[in-house]
Formats: structure tokens, C-alpha cells, sequence
């Protein structure tokens, strides 16, 4: 059975719903997003696998503008947090085409990835981390951003471990 794709954009930005049972993806806005099928998860926690799971907002195609910064990673205390930003500095082009899995599109607005890094949000969130860290890593692995975002909705990003960027990193 294939999958059908239908895709909507409202500003650029890429709202999907995946429904297993049909083998469907179907667009929505954020406003009328359902919830992770009623599993809500927090900062910090990982969302289970489940195929039927909402895709969270992304961007399809590279920004058509010069993105703004991220935040200065020596700011944070934390060294994983700082290690976390500066990969997330080299790679933000990639993060603007990524959704994020901490639900930060619903309850802050976030349009991918990306707005993660450009706030506070990253610091305090794991998931952020996990998979800003896991797009630095594979983009310098050679993968695409479209790649990336393939291994980050299959729930890739979950194999990071955030305690093995505790020392400093030299980013490319």
C-alpha cells in the first residue's frame, strides 16, 4: 500500500498529520493540530514511538533569507547546553527544515527546529538538544536536510546520548 501525500503550506511552514490505519498524511494548521493523540509530553522528555503520531511544523525547502543567529552558546553554564548551541550556530539552515518533537510548535509557535536554538527553548529542553545535536552530526555525515528530517520523524534522534557532549567540542 502507498502512501498518499497531500501538503499544505501557510507561510512556508509544513503542518503533517500521519494516519497509520490509512496510510494517509494529511496537512493541518497549527490551531487545529491534534495534541500526539492525547499524549503530551514536556521539556526534557522523549514522545513514544507511534506511527500515527502528528508530525510536528517544519520548513520543506531551505530558508530564501539570511537566518538570524542562534544564541551565544557561552552565555549557558551547562556544557552540554553550550555544545548543543554551537553545533546548532553551523548547521541552523539545516535545523529551519527539521520539526521539533517537543511540541514547542503548539505551545510556543516555534515553525521548526531552528526557532529552538534562536530562543531560550534548546536550554531547558532535551529533545531540542538531542536533535540539534543528531542534525549537526549527520550533516556532517554528508545527509541532506530532507534525510535528516526522515530519521528525526522515524524517532532517530532518540539514540543521543546528551552525556557524551558534556566536554567541550571543537565545531566545524
Amino acid at each position: 500500500m502507498g502512501i498518499n501525500l497531500k501538503l499544505i503550506t501557510a507561510s512556508g511552514v509544513v503542518f503533517l498529520t500521519a494516519a497509520a490505519s490509512v496510510g494517509l498524511l494529511s496537512a493541518t494548521s497549527p490551531a487545529n493540530s491534534p495534541a500526539r493523540n492525547g499524549k503530551q509530553t514536556t521539556a526534557g522528555q522523549f514522545p513514544k514511538g507511534d506511527p500515527a503520531q502528528r508530525v510536528p511544523a517544519f520548513h520543506a525547502a531551505p530558508p530564501k533569507e539570511e537566518l538570524g543567529p542562534t544564541l551565544d552558546p557561552v552565555q549557558f553554564k551547562d556544557p552540554i547546553v553550550q555544545n548543543s548551541y554551537a553545533m546548532a550556530a553551523k548547521v541552523k539552515n539545516v535545523l529551519y527544515q527539521q520539526p521539533c518533537y517537543c511540541s514547542c510548535d503548539l505551545n510556543d509557535g516555534h515553525h521548526s527546529l531552528y526557532d529552538c536554538f534562536a530562543t531560550l527553548h534548546a536550554s531547558i529542553c532535551n529533545t531540542c538538544m538531542a536533535e540539534g545535536i543528531f542534525a549537526y552530526e549527520q550533516t556532517h555525515k554528508g545527509w541532506s536536510a530532507a534525510k535528516i528530517r526522515a530519521a528525526i520523524i522515524r524517532g532517530d534522534w532518540r539514540n543521543v546520548d546528551l552525556t557524551a557532549h558534556k566536554e567541550p567540542v571543537t565545531v566545524h
